[in-house]
This record gives C-alpha cells, structure tokens and sequence, in this order.
C-alpha cells in the first residue's frame, strides 16, 4: 500500500488558538514594578495555587487572592 500524499486532505491543517478562550487573569499586587499587571494561568499547583507567566517577570506561582478574572 501506498500513502498518497497529493490528496488535499491528507495534510492537517494548523488550528490558531483563541487568544480569548486563555485564561488570562489580572493582578492584585504586582511580582516587581515593572512586570505587567495581567498574568496567563498556565496549571493548578494546589487547591488555591497556579502556575502562571506574567509578561516582563516570568513564570510565578501565584495564590487565588493575588489574582481577580
């Protein structure tokens, strides 16, 4: 048997993710003075912690008080 790869459906198309459907978040106290005040929760840690990237800081692992949707 052989793979066809000319068939137009053979390829998968790449999907762009909503940047909406993300689930950014906005700080109540800022990591440092300069980072921004938005965060991307990336995973829970624990029942009241994420992981989370804040733009100009890095990754952070922040408490549910810290942050407000």
């Amino acid at each position: 048997m052989k793979l066809d790869s000319r068939r137009p459906d053979f390829a998968v198309q790449p999907r762009r993710q909503n940047l909406e459907d993300l689930n950014w978040v906005k700080l109540l106290q800022l990591p440092n003075p300069f980072s921004f005040d938005e965060a991307l929760l990336l995973c829970p840690v624990s029942a009241d912690e994420w992981l989370a990237w804040i733009p100009d800081h890095g990754e952070a692992i922040l408490n549910i008080r810290h942050f407000c949707y």
